[in-house]
């Protein structure tokens, strides 16, 4: 054989062998966490679901609050629907009716006849909870109101009720015995209330009041007046057919009496007349 061919053969069987010997390329493979980083990537997890739910409750949160502003909505124009139609029956009742006026009854013409006369300041009383309360008269307001806190909304037998305490400062006069005590009542509607912080939906609760002669079943507007002179205000749907504002005069009527309260004759003591503004 000649060299050269020789020289050749072993070269190649020299290179074939150290082929052999040289390492096989693999994929690459992952590394195996270790404890600390495999309970560090599950909390990561945990954490990016916790604050998938939190998103989510938030969206069904505000879907119920639209819900229920909307429900609110429904029962006022439901409430006024129902009030218009009966303007609308008096009315038609009056143009059937033949119409006699006398020059001589004033107080007719005006419909004051049958009114009591209250003060833009006056005690009512609240029979149902045992207690009495100051009270501003103003006809410029739709709807009662009455201070509240701790107002808890809850269920009963399928209706709306509300649960809630008396929301009075110490300067406010009232029965002490109920400054504490828990009032239940249906909730009649609910009225949407635009402010400049923005919209409040406010329960409407019906509770019975007095007023000198007067004693009526009045609906009230939960919400806190605390930062308020007066803890109650009466708005023109109570005034309506029962009442005239003399605006000259205050706490006409007597403060009524109640189990645990001062005596009427006392009540000159606590009378003031302040504008219902903030203390």
């Amino acid at each position: 054989m000649p060299p050269r061919l020789l020289f050749t053969g072993v070269l190649s069987l020299g290179l074939l062998l150290a082929g052999c010997a040289l390492p096989i390329d693999q994929a690459e493979q992952e590394p195996v966490l270790g404890p600390d980083e495999f309970a560090l990537r599950i909390d990561r997890l945990e954490a990016d679901l916790a604050a998938r739910c939190d998103l989510q409750q938030s969206h069904v949160s505000e879907h119920a609050r639209r819900q229920e502003v909307l429900v609110a909505d429904v029962r006022e124009v439901g409430s006024l629907v129902r009030h218009l139609r009966a303007d609308i029956e008096r009315l038609e009742r009056a143009d059937s009716e033949p119409l006699v006026v006398t020059q001589e009854c004033a107080a007719d013409e005006l419909g004051l006849a049958n009114k009591s006369v209250v003060g833009r300041s006056e005690w009512i009383g609240l029979p149902d909870v045992g207690t009495y309360l100051k009270a501003r008269v103003d006809s410029g307001a739709n709807t009662s109101s009455l201070s509240a806190s701790e107002i808890t909304r809850f269920e009963r037998d399928g209706d709306n009720w509300v649960r809630f305490k008396l929301g009075v400062t110490d300067e406010d006069v009232v029965v002490d015995g109920v400054r504490d005590d828990w009032i239940e009542a249906p909730v009649e509607r609910r009225v949407r209330i635009l402010q400049a912080s923005g919209e409040e939906s406010r329960p409407v609760v019906s509770l019975m009041m007095t007023l000198g002669p007067i004693r009526e079943s009045v609906e009230f507007t939960l919400n806190d007046r605390t930062h308020l002179n007066y803890p109650v205000l009466l708005g023109r749907r109570f005034l309506m057919d029962i009442a005239v504002i003399d605006v000259a005069e205050t706490y006409l009527h007597e403060r009524p009496e109640f189990p645990g309260g001062r005596p009427a004759d006392e009540a000159a003591d606590d009378e003031d007349d302040r504008d219902d503004e903030e203390r």
